[in-house]
């Protein structure tokens, strides 16, 4: 009978995947001040989550998701407060407009969130959390003119598309449709709600 030759290495084995932990900092996506706030959700008694998209994948998008949701609340709450505290003669036009686009967006952060919940990871919801990582600036400490109301606005709806975008290629990588769809439609609200009121600054 044939020996076994003396090289061959015995296999290796493979830790259970409820054992592996995401590498810190995954690579995938770009974060602000490194700060990652998507925490993975679940306990044992739950089963594994089995959608078809790697856990490495999931963390990248729930990370990527946060950055969106952060940005989507913080240009939220400056749409209500440039609501409440508009003045001029542009006053009833420009509260109802921004009455329809806070009530939009805050409609949209509530989508987000269960997204990244349907990822296996915890939504951020405080603002503590949110500063680490958005990229809308904060609410001005004094209302400005209804005008610039209008321009600071521009610049938050471009900011969040332009974050959205970045993520939209990881989403379809990872074979992420629903995200990747999600992404697109909130890239066209931005897109369109920025171009309504950059026209409101034409001559």
């Amino acid at each position: 009978m044939a020996k076994a030759p003396n090289n061959v290495k015995s296999p290796k084995k493979i830790k259970p995947l409820a054992n592996i932990a995401p590498p810190s900092g995954v690579g995938k996506v770009p974060t602000k001040g490194n700060a990652q706030v998507a925490q993975e959700s679940g306990s044992r008694n739950a089963p594994i989550i089995n959608i078809g998209i790697d856990r490495q994948d999931r963390a990248a998008i729930a990370e990527g998701l946060s950055r969106v949701l952060a940005d989507t609340y913080t240009l939220y709450l400056t749409t209500h407060n440039f609501h409440w505290n508009v003045t001029g003669p542009h006053f009833n036009s420009l509260h109802a407009m921004f009455m329809g686009q806070y009530t939009e967006l805050w409609n949209s952060t509530d989508v987000i969130a269960e997204r990244i919940r349907a990822l296996g990871h915890y939504a951020p919801g405080s603002y503590a959390e949110f500063s680490k990582i958005a990229t809308v600036p904060d609410v001005p400490p004094t209302p400005p003119k209804a005008m610039e109301m209008v321009r600071i606005l521009v610049k938050g709806h471009e900011t969040v598309s332009r974050i959205a975008r970045e993520f939209i290629p990881v989403a379809e990588e990872a074979g992420d449709d629903p995200t990747a769809d999600m992404l697109t439609a909130r890239c066209t609200v931005h897109d369109q709600t920025a171009w309504m009121l950059r026209s409101l600054l034409e001559e």
